[in-house]
């Protein structure tokens, strides 16, 4: 099978809940509106809402052998995703976060580490898992096993093959450098928040942190900045950046995947840059608008209209 992106790292089964005001006291009970359950993780929601836009990917990760990992693996079958690559752990669980979302969009979490600290790419599966002209690693920092030299390994291979990399992370503080060093020089596309950014670099501004990466070998930066849009940087100097669009936001879960999402979508097209940003900021504010790190995404077509009729910040 020939897939358009392979999406490795991070997968999860988040179960939220809005809007959480408080957690009741003792054993009472609190109601509210809505409770989903998602897959999610900086690969998992990524490649939902690439399935949405119609990408023909496979999935790269690793749940245990619980009911969280039924489904999983059955949420992503329902949307179309090869989970040839996807490995069942036995003796661990299936990554899993509790959200709490409130009413103004922020979401606490509780998170249960498990598979995904136990994954590895399997020697004679490297072949499938870097076929696709698109390789996308997402979760390093929760990605015990994988993380530092093995994805740097990884990547590099990639690259060797010709295929473009774009790379996102999760729970970035001042020690994230040492994990994330090694992969600079094999990384075409860094696509963090500028938080996330900012906390690794130690740099107070967005160019001061673009320029910190790419000094270092990235090749071009791509920067969530949340209500603020996006910044764009590359190794030939320049920026770009642009603004976000005017939604009321229920949940920001998953808005840094969808963005993702919707970028790899847009590379996977072949369009412009500033089409391609706006592509992948649309995906984004299409999520913050439901519940669930797939919420609002319907498809491609959805995505595009919602781009070039929505009302953008001035």
């Amino acid at each position: 099978m020939s897939h358009d992106v392979s999406v490795i790292g991070l997968y999860i089964l988040d179960v939220l809940g809005r809007p959480v005001d408080a957690i009741p006291p003792g054993g009472s009970v609190a109601f509210i509106d809505e409770i989903r359950l998602t897959v999610a993780g900086t690969a998992g929601g990524t490649v939902v809402d690439l399935a949405k836009h119609g990408l023909n990917c496979l999935a790269v990760g690793a749940v245990g052998d619980d009911e969280k990992a039924d489904f999983v693996l059955a949420t992503l079958a329902r949307f179309g995703v090869d989970t040839s690559q996807m490995q069942r752990l036995a003796g661990v669980p299936t990554s899993a976060s509790i959200l709490n979302i409130r009413r103004n969009g922020e979401r606490p979490a509780l998170h249960q580490r498990g598979a995904s600290d136990h994954f590895d790419i399997i020697p004679e599966t490297l072949d499938a898992v870097l076929a696709a002209p698109i390789i996308h690693l997402g979760g390093t920092g929760l990605l015990a096993k994988l993380d530092g030299e093995p994805s740097a390994k990884l990547l590099a291979e990639a690259k060797r093959r010709g295929r473009t990399t774009t790379f996102d992370l999760l729970g970035a503080d001042e020690n994230t450098i040492n994990l994330v060093a090694p992969l600079f020089p094999h990384i075409d596309y860094f696509m963090p928040s500028v938080e996330e950014a900012q906390a690794i670099s130690g740099a107070t501004t967005v160019e001061g942190a673009g320029r910190f990466f790419l000094d270092r070998g990235v090749k071009q930066c791509v920067f969530t900045l949340g209500g603020d849009g996006v910044c764009f940087m590359d190794n030939k100097g320049a920026v770009v950046r642009q603004p976000a669009f005017e939604i009321e936001v229920v949940d920001t879960t998953g808005c840094g995947d969808a963005f993702d999402a919707g970028f790899i979508t847009a590379l996977h097209h072949k369009m412009d840059l500033k089409t391609a940003l706006n592509f992948a900021q649309a995906t984004a504010a299409l999520v913050a608008t439901g519940l669930g790190s797939d919420a609002g995404v319907q498809s491609f077509d959805h995505t595009l209209e919602f781009m070039n009729t929505a009302k953008i910040k001035g």
